[in-house]
């Protein structure tokens, strides 16, 4: 009896996921044919200063850094990467220029 009841949404439902089905197939062919864009640009690497200028004042005033010499650095830089959260990438860039500018 329940088969009966609901026999009249079998063919709009079969019907709709059909259409659902072939839609990224259509999708992707549109995008294919109307991507006539440049490639995008390659990301600009962002320097040891503008990562330190946009992380290290987040918390605390700007530290110079002439104030430590290239020793004492790394002792400070592992302390903030930890404090601040800072991807092992940015660290690396952000200590390159402490202690290329570093006072010794």
């Amino acid at each position: 009896m329940k088969a009966k009841r609901f026999a009249w949404m079998a063919a709009p439902l079969l019907a709709g996921i059909l259409a659902l089905a072939a839609l990224p197939a259509a999708q992707a062919d549109d995008s294919a044919a109307t991507s006539t864009a440049p490639p995008a640009a390659p990301k600009k690497k962002i320097t040891g200063v503008e990562l330190y200028a946009i992380h290290c004042n987040r918390c605390h005033p700007e530290r110079y850094p002439q104030e430590f010499d290239q020793r004492q650095w790394p002792t400070y830089m592992l302390h903030m990467r930890v404090r601040a959260n800072l991807p092992a990438a940015q660290a690396r860039e952000i200590m390159k220029y402490l202690q290329e500018e570093a006072g010794n």
